[in-house]
């Protein structure tokens, strides 16, 4: 074991057992937690975290007015990009910038405004 290890990454919201479910949904994973914090727990113990934050705003995607703060990238296998996109539109996921010819990735917002990305690979 390295002396430091990334443990978890957090992200506030307004209600941390939906915002979890979100993610777990996408990505296959399950959810844990009670009260103020929940997870979505995936294979090897990867997890994310979502701590509700009381007054929370969303980031402002591609504005600065409310910085994003933070962002994920998934990787998506090029061949199934389209399915991953309807499975997160169907999650309640925002497209907010799709690729060209010159682009490997997609942006996208969570339910609550986080922006995340399927970056393809072949």
């Amino acid at each position: 074991m390295a002396l430091i290890e990334l443990g978890v990454v957090a992200l506030d919201c307004p209600d941390p057992r939906a915002l979890a479910g979100f993610y777990a949904e996408l990505l296959g994973w399950r959810v844990t937690g009670e009260g103020r914090w929940f997870e979505a727990v995936g294979p090897q113990g990867r997890q994310l975290a979502f701590q509700e934050a009381a007054g929370y705003r969303p980031p402002q995607w591609p504005g600065q007015e409310q910085p994003q703060q933070c962002h994920l990238d998934f990787d998506v296998r090029r061949a199934d990009a389209e399915a991953a996109q309807e499975k997160a539109l169907a999650l309640g996921a925002k497209l907010v910038q799709q690729d060209d010819a010159r682009q490997n990735w997609r942006v996208y917002l969570d339910p609550v405004g986080h922006p995340f990305c399927f970056c393809f690979r072949d």
